[in-house]
């Protein structure tokens, strides 16, 4: 088991408390597919109507492992969605898609 100084320790702690949960939320998203366009957009709509607790389910898919986004269809990123079986999540996050894709 290796050591960790706790400088080193404390200075990943501070990063890790840095990120806010919108840029958490953009990051998943674009972990999960999304162009890194399509979810900073998203993110900035999704994270004040979802909790803390569906976020984090949100976070689940980042964890699917990261995928090429020229490949990824909102469709198919909504069916991932959708696979979390909270109707809210979904709900939020296909009118965060739809208002998205067509702002662009």
């Amino acid at each position: 088991m290796k050591i960790v100084p706790f400088s080193v320790f404390m200075a990943s702690i501070m990063l890790a408390s840095c990120a806010t949960p919108q840029t958490r939320v953009e990051t998943g998203l674009m972990d999960a597919g999304l162009s890194p366009r399509m979810a900073a957009c998203m993110a900035d709509r999704m994270v004040d109507r979802l909790s803390l607790v569906q976020l984090k389910r949100l976070q689940s898919l980042a964890r699917v492992g990261r995928t090429d986004f020229e490949r990824v269809t909102v469709d198919g990123f909504l069916y991932k969605i959708r696979a979390l079986e909270d109707p809210e999540i979904f709900a939020v996050t296909s009118k965060a898609a739809l208002v998205c894709a067509l702002d662009s």
